[in-house]
């Protein structure tokens, strides 16, 4: 998988899930420098129009080993440094064992493997999912009603 085609398949999950949420779902939108002074763009922008509440998301697929490792600690710098929350997204075989580490250990990154074809809640969009809940208040939408705790 491509980058722009796990980007698109995060975009396409996010709104298949969300969007009765309110939230709307934008993707290569240019928001502000990076640290570096480069103009950004972020992959997938996710607005709740309500409220003008908003999450800027970076996604990173990496099947084999390559110079995508060597890019996730800038990354991670740069989505702390932006006005906005902002998650990085992440899925693939090819991750280094220091890098995976990394991404695990972070509040800023979620592994994300939505089933392309479903597009539905599962264990492996649970991170982004919980994330989601967090910054949009959609609690009822991660937590099954089932958990409820019952006195009795």
């Amino acid at each position: 998988m491509k980058g722009n085609e796990y980007r698109d398949l995060i975009a396409s999950y996010l709104d298949a899930v969300y969007s009765e949420h309110g939230l709307t779902v934008y993707t290569e939108v240019s928001l502000g420098k990076t640290i570096i002074g480069k103009d950004r763009k972020i992959d997938v922008f996710v607005v709740r129009a309500a409220d003008q509440c908003a999450i800027a998301i970076e996604c990173k697929f990496q099947d084999a080993h390559g110079t995508t490792d060597e890019k996730i600690p800038y990354a991670l710098d740069d989505l702390a440094a932006l006005w906005v929350p902002g998650c990085l997204v992440y899925a693939g075989e090819g991750w280094s064992t220091g890098i995976l580490h990394t991404l695990e250990a972070s509040r800023l990154a979620a592994y994300c493997l939505p089933d392309a074809t479903t597009l539905a809640r599962s264990k492996d969009s649970r991170e982004l999912d919980h994330i989601i809940a967090a910054r949009f208040g959609l609690w009822d939408a991660v937590i099954p009603a089932s958990r409820r705790f019952r006195r009795g």
